[in-house]
């Protein structure tokens, strides 16, 4: 496989689950030569699910070369200071390799945590430029409509220059523009159809071509649950599990997911590539220290 690869560290899973598997996952993804360890954030969630940030700075002290990203975080119901020392944080712990994934989320999101929906794409605009003047700036005076800052100093500074990587979610005809706009990259969501990724990838082309960026260089990723067995109903059968379980939507087991044996797992992620994905973020749903593996030899790491 031509394009970048990254898996997700377990980190969402009907059952609580164990850090040996964490660390496996994270130690073994290094070695095998993936390039970027992800996780989601869910904080009030039916099923279990690790904090993002605490939970990929443990990845990151047990890892020396791979990407730490978290996508998406739903930024409009945090402070954007709070975001910005965290990630810059994780940057510097992790000696310059965090990613910070943000998207405007849903609305139960905003009920949850009792923020206005209100201007929540102003909000979400002026978080991220709050976000990359805290990182590489040593004085910060901001005037937004929302956020206001009168010399404000922050450290640690991020590691990498002139920031951490800023990649956004969301389908949307808007998302996308906006992604093209001020984004480092983008991602398709797991939940989300490949129907969907293939109407997505050429708006978000012609939007980046219009603000003058080159679709090339930019990273269109797509989430991909999955799992790989030489069984292929076995393979079927958990993906059908974490849609119907996590999701809540089983019908998703076949228009999003993708499972089956190794060479059929392989078809369905070139698939992906030949949309316009440059980079796929493979998220196994079970047997997550084997998945590693499997998925390594998969997309020819091995």
């Amino acid at each position: 496989m031509n394009v970048p690869v990254g898996i997700a560290l377990p980190h969402r899973s009907p059952e609580p689950i164990d850090m040996a598997a964490v660390r496996q996952v994270a130690q073994r993804a290094d070695a095998l030569g993936f390039r970027d360890l992800w996780v989601t954030e869910n904080t009030l969630d039916h099923v279990f699910c690790f904090d993002p940030v605490v939970v990929l700075t443990y990845a990151a002290a047990i890892t020396t070369r791979i990407r730490v990203g978290v996508s998406v975080m739903v930024l409009p119901v945090h402070n954007p200071i709070h975001v910005a020392h965290q990630v810059a944080t994780l940057d510097y712990v992790s000696q310059g390799r965090a990613i910070l994934g943000v998207g405007l989320g849903r609305d139960h999101h905003y009920a949850q945590f009792e923020v206005p929906r209100e201007r929540r794409v102003r909000r979400f605009r002026e978080s991220v430029e709050l976000i990359k003047k805290l990182w590489t700036e040593s004085k910060v005076t901001y005037g937004g409509s929302l956020f206001h800052l009168d010399g404000a100093t922050m450290a640690p500074k991020p590691v990498q220059t002139p920031h951490p990587p800023i990649w956004l979610g969301g389908g949307h005809p808007d998302a996308l523009r906006r992604a093209a706009q001020i984004a480092d990259g983008w991602m398709g969501s797991g939940g989300s159809s490949t129907a969907a990724f293939s109407r997505e990838v050429p708006i978000l082309k012609a939007e980046l071509e219009r603000a003058g960026r080159d679709p090339a260089t930019f990273p269109i990723s797509k989430r991909v649950f999955l799992s790989v067995h030489d069984r292929p109903e076995i393979a079927r059968a958990e993906v059908h599990r974490w849609y119907g379980v996590v999701y809540r939507n089983p019908d998703g087991t076949d228009t999003s997911g993708v499972h089956g044996t190794p060479d059929q797992v392989r078809d369905q992620l070139e698939r992906l590539v030949a949309m316009g994905a440059n980079h796929l973020l493979l998220n196994p749903v079970s047997r997550y220290g084997e998945q590693v593996e499997a998925l390594a030899a998969v997309a020819g790491l091995t």
